[in-house]
């Protein structure tokens, strides 16, 4: 009778200790559906929150800024997406971003929380620049390296006197350097919470299908202005 007690204990303590593993060992896939899919027709600033399904095979992969950075100094050839989980325009993009990528095989697309590393700033009332909060440290770093397709960061038409990341910001880096970037929205939405037509995400995903060809078994041709 010992024996089965301690047979059953063991087993269980096995069982428990692989949920345990399985939920500590959580993909990068899975963390991105869930964190994207958790706030799914929540109230945010008074308005109601795109719903998304977001591809279980999804090739997300989390990384910091430093990560980018370094990528970039080892003239790595990648796919970088800067957004965030309740940006309404990047809700808007995300789905088609997903199914470009996965169609064309990029199993990897590196994924940056831009709302948590970089500045804001506002003009005061003399027409000061303010910085509100201070961007990370790689934050500006990633300004500096992607400088070449980043346009000016304004408040009110006013420049910031410097670059800005937007949200959503697809770009495709090759060889350490950045040819091309597109927000993946289509030129027909006006609005971030507008209903996404067919004919817009058709637009959306020739934005971004031609940035998978650059990062893709072509990246070694892939030329500025080639989108």
């Amino acid at each position: 009778m010992k024996k089965k007690i301690l047979v059953v204990l063991v087993l269980l303590i096995g069982l428990f200790t692989v949920v345990g593993c399985e939920q500590k060992e959580k993909n990068d896939a899975d963390k991105f559906k869930e964190e994207f899919e958790s706030i799914n027709n929540e109230t945010i600033n008074k308005h109601k929150v795109r719903e998304v399904s977001i591809d279980k095979e999804n090739p997300m992969i989390y990384k910091s800024a430093k990560e980018i950075v370094d990528m970039i100094d080892d003239n790595k050839t990648f796919l970088v997406f800067f957004g965030y989980n309740d940006c309404p325009w990047t809700r808007s993009m995300v789905e088609t971003l997903i199914e470009v990528s996965n169609d064309y095989k990029i199993d990897k697309v590196y994924y940056v929380d831009i709302k948590r590393i970089r500045d804001t700033k506002h003009i005061d009332k003399e027409g000061n620049i303010i910085t509100k909060k201070e961007g990370s440290k790689y934050y500006y770093e990633l300004l500096n390296r992607l400088d070449n397709v980043l346009e000016d960061y304004k408040v009110n038409d006013v420049s910031m006197e410097e670059k800005r990341i937007e949200s959503p910001s697809v770009i495709a880096i090759a060889n350490g350097e950045a040819l091309e970037i597109t927000s993946g929205i289509s030129d027909d939405q006006k609005d971030p919470y507008q209903k996404i037509t067919k004919k817009m995400k058709n637009n959306m995903y020739k934005k971004m299908e031609c940035l998978t060809k650059c990062v893709n078994e072509a990246a070694t041709i892939c030329t500025k202005n080639a989108c």
